[in-house]
């Protein structure tokens, strides 16, 4: 029997029913030729979205680390005069500043600079100890509030001369804290990311804030290796301090050691960086106390190990409001930094320094 006339002897709603069946087989057919041209496309142009956001990141200013949109503004930046005396062990919070500036005072004592951005939460940062003139310069580079209990007085006459804002534990005392018991004076003075808040909001409603014009370096992503690298060795000429810095290929960071053990904060956690940068420059004892002068600014010789290796450098500074920043001594490029921590460690001379 011919087709057409089982078309003719279908019931309508058989004939309907038909008609249904081949449109739907038609469309069928035509998914099977489309769909994947459609699915290969689609992935294609996510995986191109992909890696242009990858090679295309903003960078927070001060850490590098990857933004999916730029910040409106410069964070609010805050330094802290961190004790490292032997009785003044173990620090808190330290490990989790952004960068940390480490360069001697007294008796060859290190003590550390660590800075400390608004969005940080820290609960407990310590011990707080004095100011000493260097450190003033490199806060001022980050229009950073600097905070400390006292100083030398060459510090609290430039402090007074104007130019750092200044958060004083002598005049205010309520933005510190004492831990009496486990702790005694003077290392045992400490503070926080949320009183530092206060104090700055304090400050800015005055009319007494800086404004936030600093610079930023230049970054890059870590590239972990895997295997062993280059560290350093410091020694700032008094055996309970001498510092280790060890390259781990698995994380891609370096993990510090002082006195021979690992330096842990009060919470057990290591301090780590993903870059250790090394200042070579005049120190000079100016006094029968053992006070240093320490040149921050002009150039120098330096270095910068990162992902396992040693860049030689030289530094610069060319003011107290500018930057201190690291160049490659080979081609003069600026170097980037990987995004992550940045500790700084300020020597007298080459012979205080091993990197192996």
């Amino acid at each position: 029997m011919r087709i057409k006339e089982v078309i003719r002897r279908l019931k309508k709603t058989d004939r309907l029913t038909l008609v249904g069946l081949l449109i739907v087989a038609a469309l069928c057919v035509l998914v099977a030729l489309v769909l994947p041209k459609f699915v290969y496309r689609s992935f294609f142009q996510a995986d191109e979205a992909q890696e242009a956001a990858s090679t295309a990141l903003f960078r927070h200013p001060l850490t590098g680390e990857a933004l999916l949109e730029p910040l409106t503004e410069l964070p609010q930046v805050a330094g802290v005069m961190i004790d490292n005396h032997e009785d003044a062990w173990p620090p808190t919070g330290i490990d989790q500043a952004f960068l940390v500036i480490e360069a001697p005072v007294e008796a060859g004592i290190p003590r550390m600079l660590a800075f400390f951005s608004e969005e940080q939460t820290v609960e407990q940062i310590g011990p707080v100890r004095s100011a000493r003139p260097y450190y003033l310069d490199w806060a001022n580079e980050l229009d950073a509030l600097y905070s400390h209990v006292g100083g030398s007085n060459a510090a609290l006459d430039l402090i007074a001369s104007g130019g750092t804002f200044d958060m004083n534990q002598y005049w205010w005392g309520e933005y510190f804290w004492r831990a009496n018991g486990n702790r005694f004076a003077p290392h045992n003075v400490f503070t926080s990311t949320e009183s530092l808040r206060a104090f700055y909001l304090l400050r800015e409603e005055a009319g007494v804030a800086p404004t936030r014009l600093y610079d930023v370096w230049s970054w890059k992503d870590p590239e972990p290796t895997g295997k062993d690298g280059v560290g350093l060795y410091v020694d700032f000429w008094a055996p309970v301090y001498t510092v280790d810095w060890e390259y781990d290929g698995e994380s891609g960071q370096y993990l510090r050691s002082q006195f021979g053990r690992p330096h842990e904060v009060e919470s057990g956690d290591r301090i780590v960086a993903d870059n250790v940068a090394v200042v070579v420059t005049e120190i000079e004892v100016i006094d029968n106390v053992g006070r240093r002068e320490i040149r921050t600014l002009g150039e120098g010789e330096g270095y910068v190990l990162q992902d396992g290796i040693v860049i030689e450098a030289t530094w610069k500074k060319p003011s107290k409001s500018e930057r201190l920043k690291f160049y490659n001594r080979a081609t003069g490029e600026e170097i980037a930094m990987n995004a992550g921590i940045t500790w700084i460690e300020v020597v007298g001379d080459e012979e205080d320094i091993r990197i192996e």
